[in-house]
């Protein structure tokens, strides 16, 4: 492949135009990006049915952060769906628009072909599952000022100190198959977002609006899954947290920051998406005294937790100072 990929201006189509992307096609030396940008139809299965998936990476000096992960979601994402992908050339492509990029975002969305059939069916066989495959690069900066280094010596971006607050707004629960996959369908957020948006906008506590950042979701079962753009962590006032709750003060840059005490994230087993820094921070504690215990989050848990944050992949972790509830208390949470 020829390094003369440039940085395209809207979104381009990579698929059909660059045949090597899926799995029975052959990988050619002269086939490259096209860096053009191009429309699509209405009948589109991602715009109609939501019948697809997509991703946001984030670049920094022309690498894709966490790439091995983004990888494994274009590769279990194929198989969940049954989508024709080549993931590894494709991930070779992205790795060429990053370069050329050199600071910003990637997004990628990956869409179903058009069927023979009519309606939401499709044809499980190799037309069936033939794919359209659209990225969007854009130029902006990613926050690098301030980063913790992981146990396994990763850097990660951590975000000044902020406030969230518990939302009404609640997410779908789904079945097996469908459960943690970063899908087109996506409403629930939307909604929960808007939420978030207006609470932002309302004259209420100055203060509140000045520093809230992120809201707390329940799926339809009652359980609090993850915020409107990210995943949650938590610690609870209980053992073996009573050192965590008694240390004095924990820095952003003190490495010690996520191997004190017992963190815990929901399950996406049923609800939610499985973020790519979520499991970046699973796999950082899995050798350390406190592996992150995947556990639900219920609302008698809320006025016991003495620290959490928000995660994704581009701004990394996101500590909270404060959460307030629905009734509208306020639980203070260790500041970092």
């Amino acid at each position: 492949m020829t390094d003369t990929t440039s940085v395209p201006n809207g979104w381009v189509c990579l698929y059909p135009q660059d045949s090597s992307l899926t799995e029975n096609n052959s990988v050619s030396e002269d086939n490259r990006a096209i860096d053009q940008t191009v429309t699509t139809s209405l009948d589109n299965r991602g715009l109609a049915y939501a019948d697809g998936f997509f991703t946001t990476m984030g670049v920094i000096d022309g690498s894709i952060l966490w790439s091995d992960y983004h990888y494994q979601r274009l590769v279990s994402h194929a198989e969940a769906l049954q989508l024709n992908i080549n993931s590894k050339k494709l991930l070779t492509v992205l790795q060429l628009y990053a370069q050329q990029l050199e600071q910003g975002m990637l997004k990628l969305v990956v869409t179903r072909a058009a069927q023979d059939v009519r309606g939401y069916g499709y044809t499980p066989s190799t037309s069936g599952s033939n794919c359209e495959i659209w990225l969007k690069a854009t130029a902006i900066r990613v926050s690098t000022a301030l980063q913790l280094s992981l146990p396994d010596g990763s850097l990660v971006p951590i975000q000044p100190n902020a406030s969230a607050i518990c939302l009404s707004s609640q997410i779908a629960c789904l079945p097996p198959s469908l459960a943690g996959l970063k899908s087109l369908n996506r409403l629930d957020n939307v909604l929960a977002s808007g939420e978030l948006q207006q609470i932002k906008s309302e004259p209420l506590a100055t203060q509140l609006a000045s520093t809230l950042s992120e809201g707390l979701l329940r799926d339809m079962s009652g359980q609090w899954v993850e915020g409107t753009m990210s995943n949650v962590f938590y610690q609870l006032a209980e053992a073996p947290l009573s050192e965590s709750k008694t240390t004095s003060s924990i820095h952003k840059d003190d490495e010690n920051y996520l191997t004190i005490g017992q963190w815990y994230t929901p399950s996406m087993a049923q609800s939610g998406v499985a973020g790519v820094m979520r499991q970046v921070i699973i796999n950082a504690l899995s050798t350390t005294q406190y592996p992150v215990i995947i556990r639900s989050l219920q609302n008698e848990d809320l006025p016991e937790l003495t620290q959490l944050f928000f995660c994704n992949a581009l701004r990394g972790i996101m500590p909270m100072s404060s959460l307030t509830l629905l009734s509208g208390d306020v639980v203070d949470l260790k500041s970092v």
